[in-house]
């Protein structure tokens, strides 16, 4: 594994000295939003958690390098290549790692990566799920399997609400994911604060999530937890409005028969063109909430 794994020094020496680190994804960069916006919200990120007092670990694949920590030339050279650069799931890697290629990593890769690293907070925007129409397609997100593999607590918005939030909630059941609502009962639809489906627990702290995430971590159960944080209020769409974009959005996309890894980068593209935008900026304000509640996390867990 050391053969492909680079740990930045400054990750290398927090993971060492125990200090509290957040890993992040690179697909956002590359693929969730047009340059040079992606590089600035991606920098922002980071800032956003060493103001909390942890350390950002961007993680993505760098000419066939798991690279744990990006530095500023790797994030601009995923934000100038944008779509260029592989969407990198769990099954690309070994590809890409031997064809010495790079890759954006996904959350199941980025997930995957961070608990090779021993790293185990990750902040992302949205996880990905069930596909609507799933029981004719099978399109169900890798995400979820690699939830219930690595030990990483997992801060996001929710699933994509792209998605079938029912269906991908029953899936993370399954699979043993405990899903936590941080200082909500209802599980957050991304855009929107508000769904029709709860979460397992509400937890209100991000030290009660720590103490959560340390009792599995020493019980030695396989697989992460699932934290959902609400999109701030300022920024939540209303829901009825995203649903018929996102239902506009779909019938498009059938209709051009876009399918596989190709649908979610599709669907956001033709929902932030629908929205004039304001799901993107409702994207960008979501990951910062993210992050900063990541970093929180960390903190509290080395804390105990």
């Amino acid at each position: 594994m050391k053969k492909y794994l680079e740990i930045n020094p400054e990750i290398k020496a927090a993971l060492e000295e125990g200090r509290p680190i957040v890993a992040l994804e690179s697909t956002i960069i590359s693929h969730g939003m047009p340059y040079p916006k992606n590089v600035e919200t991606a920098k922002n990120v980071e800032e956003i958690i060493r103001k909390e007092g942890a350390i950002p670990a961007t993680i993505a694949i760098i000419k066939g390098r798991l690279k744990v920590g990006c530095n500023e030339e790797d994030i601009d050279y995923l934000g100038r290549e944008g779509i260029k650069i592989s969407k990198a799931s769990r099954r690309d890697i070994p590809y890409l790692l031997s064809k010495n290629l790079s890759g954006a990593t996904t959350v199941a890769a980025t997930a995957l990566i961070a608990d090779m690293a021993g790293i185990r907070i990750f902040a992302t925007g949205g996880i990905g799920g069930v596909h609507r129409g799933a029981e004719e397609s099978f399109d169900i997100s890798t995400d979820l399997e690699e939830l219930a593999k690595s030990k990483v607590a997992v801060v996001c918005a929710g699933a994509k609400a792209i998605l079938d939030l029912g269906k991908t909630l029953e899936v993370l059941e399954t699979k043993g994911v405990e899903v936590i609502g941080y200082q909500t009962s209802i599980l957050p639809a991304f855009y929107s604060r508000e769904s029709d489906f709860s979460v397992n627990h509400r937890l209100d702290t991000p030290e009660e999530i720590a103490a959560l995430i340390k009792a599995k971590l020493e019980l030695g159960l396989d697989g992460g937890v699932l934290i959902t944080n609400p999109i701030p209020k300022d920024y939540s769409l209303n829901r009825e409005n995203i649903d018929q974009a996102i239902e506009d959005a779909l019938k498009e996309m059938n209709e051009l028969r876009i399918t596989g890894n190709k649908t979610t980068p599709y669907l956001l593209a033709k929902i932030k063109d629908i929205t004039r935008g304001s799901s993107l900026e409702a994207n960008i304000a979501l990951v910062y909430n993210n992050a900063l509640l990541a970093a929180k996390i960390s903190k509290a867990l080395k804390s105990i």
